[in-house]
């Protein structure tokens, strides 16, 4: 009975201080003063969720709820890599736009867009 009531008592704890990181994650979330922050506070939503999902699987003794912490793992990765790439995308400059004063000819244009096809895996 000694080790039923400790295992109660630290998964209410584990299920404070998870509260609490979600709240603070929630709140940079919110106030997140740039786009890759917010990215990161999703991230860490999605791992304190699984924390969440796991201290109630070890509670309940119900192991199918591991089942779904693993799914959510996999899903919030691939989440994650999809927003890292929209970053990136928004982060690279247009090759077609040129500014007024941009004194390239035609033939560096057409070699910086063939080396660019090159570096991106295109022919």
């Amino acid at each position: 009975m000694m080790a039923a009531s400790v295992v109660s008592a630290a998964a209410l704890v584990a299920l404070g201080i998870l509260s609490l990181a979600f709240l603070l994650t929630v709140y940079r979330v919110v106030a997140g003063p740039t786009l890759p922050d917010r990215i990161l506070a999703l991230d860490m939503l999605v791992a304190i969720v699984i924390g969440f999902i796991a201290v109630i699987a070890i509670k309940t003794g119900f192991t199918l709820y591991i089942d779904i912490a693993i799914s959510l793992g996999l899903v919030g990765f691939l989440a994650t890599v999809a927003f890292a790439r929209f970053v990136l995308a928004q982060a690279e400059p247009d090759p077609m736009q040129q500014s007024p004063g941009d004194e390239r000819n035609e033939s560096s244009q057409k070699k910086s867009r063939k080396n660019n096809k090159r570096a991106k895996g295109g022919r």
